[in-house]
């Protein structure tokens, strides 16, 4: 039996979780940790006592120690070879003339391995690209291709609320988006509208989700022919969700609101 925590691996990549060991940590405690025979850096994002406390075999790896001093400047040294070895990754796919863009590489904390990050229309061919990197480099290559909320992710950026975005502040995993939900949130179906730096549905299309359609069960459709309640009947062209009210037109020009009660479409 072990303590699992989550720790966000590097800078650039995914949320694991490790076995803490015989290790005491808390959240927000930079720890070095042991990932697929390689030490990594990492930071503890859960707290450890409202985490699960289960079978090791769970685990993605395991903490090694708390972060010294002298880890973090080992952190430092490897952000500054990482910009140099980018560079000279870059300049080995223009000579190649790959069809390819480089997005950002990150080191393990033992520099034994360098992740490349490349965003691609498809599958690419790197083999020969590794190869002469591993010449130059002298360490494993790790190429890994990434889709363009991935690269939001880690370039970073502000959306038009003027926030940090959610995917590079503190979202753990994306959640799966469609355009239902802007749909089902009766937003315009606008792609400039809907759409976050990366050219995908937002990811806060999801956040009042739920809501939405809940509230929504309680209005009637679009279109159809409801009774006011003075009687008169007309057909909805409007609603507002959250307001939990629809427009109603009446004919000859003449429209009225009418609120409906949660859990009574009728």
């Amino acid at each position: 039996m072990g303590l699992l925590v989550q720790v966000k691996l590097g800078e650039y990549r995914p949320v694991i979780w490790v076995d803490a060991a015989t290790v005491a940590v808390h959240r927000h405690d930079l720890v070095i940790l042991e990932v697929e025979r390689n030490l990594e850096f990492g930071k503890v994002i859960s707290d450890t006592d409202k985490v699960c406390t289960g079978k090791t075999e769970a685990a993605a790896g395991k903490i090694v120690r708390l972060a010294s001093d002298g880890d973090l400047r080992q952190v430092v040294n490897n952000e500054i070879k990482s910009v140099e070895s980018l560079k000279t990754c870059k300049t080995k796919v223009e000579e190649s003339k790959m069809d390819m863009q480089l997005v950002q590489a990150e080191y393990s904390f033992d520099a034994t391995k360098i992740l490349i990050f490349f965003t691609a229309e498809g599958r690419v061919d790197f083999r020969s690209l590794v190869k002469d990197l591993a010449k130059i480099l002298r360490v494993r290559i790790e190429l890994k291709q990434i889709g363009v909320r991935d690269k939001a992710k880690i370039v970073g950026g502000y959306g038009v609320c003027g926030r940090e975005l959610c995917c590079s502040s503190y979202m753990k995993d994306f959640h799966p988006l469609s355009i239902k939900m802007a749909k089902d949130q009766g937003l315009p179906l606008n792609p400039q509208k809907i759409s976050g730096v990366c050219g995908r549905v937002k990811c806060c299309m999801a956040y009042e989700y739920q809501v939405y359609r809940e509230f929504s069960r309680s209005l009637p459709k679009l279109g159809a022919k409801v009774k006011t309640p003075e009687g008169e009947q007309g057909r909805v062209i409007a609603m507002d969700i959250l307001k939990h009210y629809v427009t109603v037109d009446l004919g000859d020009g003449k429209m009225v609101k009418v609120e409906y009660p949660l859990g009574n479409p009728n």
